[in-house]
């Protein structure tokens, strides 16, 4: 029998429960973004300009230019012929450059910091609400006289998961 694939037409509706949990992220994402601190938007603007392509192309003219000029052989007056200010130049910048981006990485990394705490509280949610519902159905099962209701597999998947006690096999493990 040829497998049958399953399309979804290009605009199809969202569930409605999913549009609210978008429009939330959104509104959230907007008032975080307008919580932040003028010195945090200067340097999340100074590090997205300095990731762009209009960056390295206005650093290649002016570096290009800079050397060029100052060649042996080209006749212009030199102002930098040892190409030491150029390099201290060059040096100050990525000092400054690799500031800002580690400001925004560290911003970036404590925004991921919540979304994973977050993350995990849905995932232990959602786990115990799980181990419920197998409960809810094993004992229907059982007062309808289902043989799977007897399936040994059932009784572990009903015990509520310690999250401490699997952070702490894992951390054992990787030793």
């Amino acid at each position: 029998m040829p497998e049958q694939t399953v399309t979804t037409p290009p605009h199809a509706p969202l569930a409605g429960v999913l549009e609210r949990n978008i429009r939330s992220l959104v509104q959230r994402r907007k008032a975080e973004e307008k919580a932040k601190s003028g010195a945090d938007r200067l340097a999340d603007a100074i590090t997205r300009f300095t990731g762009s392509m209009r960056f390295v192309f206005i650093h290649l003219l002016l570096y290009g230019t800079w050397i060029i000029v100052n060649l042996p052989i080209v006749p212009l007056p030199k102002f930098d012929p040892t190409y030491v200010v150029l390099a201290m130049s060059a040096s100050v910048e990525a000092i400054f450059l690799s500031t800002f981006v580690l400001i925004s990485q560290n911003r970036s990394n404590a925004a991921a910091e919540k979304r994973s705490e977050l993350d995990l509280q849905i995932s232990l949610l959602a786990e115990h609400e799980i181990t419920r519902l197998i409960e809810l159905v094993t004992a229907l099962a059982e007062q309808v006289e289902i043989q799977e209701a007897k399936n040994p597999e059932l009784a572990e998947l009903k015990r509520d998961v310690a999250p401490e006690k699997v952070l702490d096999t894992i951390e054992h493990a990787g030793r």
